[in-house]
């Protein structure tokens, strides 16, 4: 390995995608025998059982624009595993609701996410853990107060054009 590629590794966006990129293929390797994606299983996951969850808050849990759920939501209401209801008090509010095959694929996600988290366990000890939740925690506060001007200012006085 060159050490181009050794500080590519090294680097925490390197690192952080290339985790969530083989989290994802394993979720879908494990779910497409149930005609179930990593991204769905996870709105699965995030609708509430019993009360249901409006739309406009599943995007925000997601970390995904509007668009892009609203494109997801239809794509799972085909396959009948959810079903869209006007909030009684305000008709302008959708709650999305698991159909009973959503509530069964849900408990198949569940499973899935309990059996990789017990295997991780099985090689990263409770100290360790709890350094990665305090580490990422970090991350997102960095980058939840970025200052945006300075960080362009930063990049592009940085940048060397030939």
């Amino acid at each position: 390995m060159t050490d181009n590629q050794q500080k590519k590794k090294r680097s925490v966006d390197f690192s952080i995608k290339a985790a969530w990129l083989a989290i994802s293929k394993m979720y879908n390797y494990v779910g497409a025998d149930f005609d179930i994606t990593h991204s769905s299983g996870f709105v699965l996951l995030n609708i509430d059982r019993e009360v249901g969850t409006p739309a406009t808050k599943i995007a925000p849990l997601l970390g995904m624009e509007a668009r892009s759920l609203t494109r997801m939501l239809k794509s799972i209401e085909e396959k009948g595993l959810i079903y869209r209801k006007a909030d009684a008090t305000d008709k302008r509010k959708v709650i999305i609701f698991l159909t009973e095959e959503g509530q069964k694929k849900r408990e198949l996600a569940r499973q899935t996410v309990k059996y990789f988290n017990r295997k991780l366990s099985e090689q990263v000890n409770q100290e360790e853990f709890e350094v990665f939740f305090k580490v990422i925690e970090k991350i997102h506060y960095v980058i939840e107060n970025l200052d945006e001007s300075e960080a362009e200012e930063e990049i592009l006085g940085n940048v060397k054009v030939k």
